[in-house]
């Protein structure tokens, strides 16, 4: 489902969740040609571990997104502050609604329904909103999804996660996090292809199918 595809946008609703739900497809998606968006909604300022600067974070996803081939010309980062999307929900859906009218994205990459964070779901439920003349897919972030549908596994090469890989360990600032150890983000991959005879591959569930 991915051969043909011209303009993929990745949302992420802060610095790294797109490199989590689908780094790999997004590595997969650039070495074929597609262009690859990436936008980013916080910077987790209030989030980092002490020590940090206030930026880190914008400087991390700015290496992270380099190492999966994606230029610094698509990568937008907005500073809403981490937990308090569900206040902002009218501006973030604004921008939203800008991106589809000025780029008509071809796939739309974010997060589930199901996942219990705050600032996901609100990126889920107006990305629904702006994005609805096209097809769109919710990635998987394992510990904050107490619900999944695994609707679409995306095939990746042993190249593609390592990709993935090097994008998370572009994050110096989240590297105390269980879920950024590599092994874990193999694993990963390796059951997902598994579970449809592949080596690896991320899943995503299917909102709207545009083809």
């Amino acid at each position: 489902m991915l051969d043909g595809l011209k303009r993929a946008l990745v949302l992420a609703p802060h610095t790294d969740d797109g490199e989590f739900g689908c780094g790999g497809t997004m590595a997969r998606l650039v070495e074929g040609g597609c262009e690859v968006r990436y936008v980013a909604f916080s910077i987790a300022t209030r989030s980092l571990p002490p020590g940090f600067a206030p930026d880190t974070l914008a400087r991390e996803v700015r290496a992270a997104t380099a190492e999966l081939g994606i230029p610094e010309s698509n990568l937008t980062v907005h500073d809403f502050d981490v937990r308090t999307f569900p206040e902002r929900r009218q501006d973030i859906l604004e921008l939203l609604v800008a991106l589809w009218e000025e780029w008509r994205p071809d796939v739309v990459f974010q997060p589930s329904h199901h996942d219990v964070h705050q600032d996901h779901q609100t990126i889920a439920q107006e990305g629904l909103r702006a994005f609805k003349r096209t097809t769109i897919l919710g990635y998987e972030i394992p510990w904050n999804n107490f619900d999944f549908s695994y609707g679409a596994y995306l095939a990746l090469e042993r190249r593609h996660v390592e990709r993935k890989v090097a994008a998370v360990r572009c994050y110096a600032s989240q590297q105390h996090r269980r879920y950024a150890d590599e092994d874990y983000i193999w694993n990963l991959a390796r059951v997902h292809g598994t579970n449809v005879n592949r080596e690896f591959a991320e899943v995503f569930q299917v909102y709207r199918l545009v083809a």
